[in-house]
């Protein structure tokens, strides 16, 4: 696959155990960044076929949260 610059930046915010939950990912996985755990979290998530689609009628931002399972 041909790599292309990124030039496009995403924000977002997160709290302390949901970046725990991250980089405890990241290092059990030998990430070289964040960054490259989360792109590869992302891309693991859009490929995966036996997740449901979330429910999303009547829920905030805040109802959608990263946690240890």
């Amino acid at each position: 696959m041909p790599t292309s610059k990124r030039t496009e930046k995403l924000q977002i915010m997160l709290d302390d155990d949901e970046l725990k939950v991250i980089d405890d990912w990241r290092f059990e996985h030998r990430m070289p960044t964040r960054a490259a755990a989360i792109r590869e979290l992302i891309r693991r998530g859009l490929v995966a076929e036996d997740v449901d689609a979330p429910e999303v009628e009547g829920k905030t931002t805040t109802d959608f949260r990263i946690e240890a399972e």
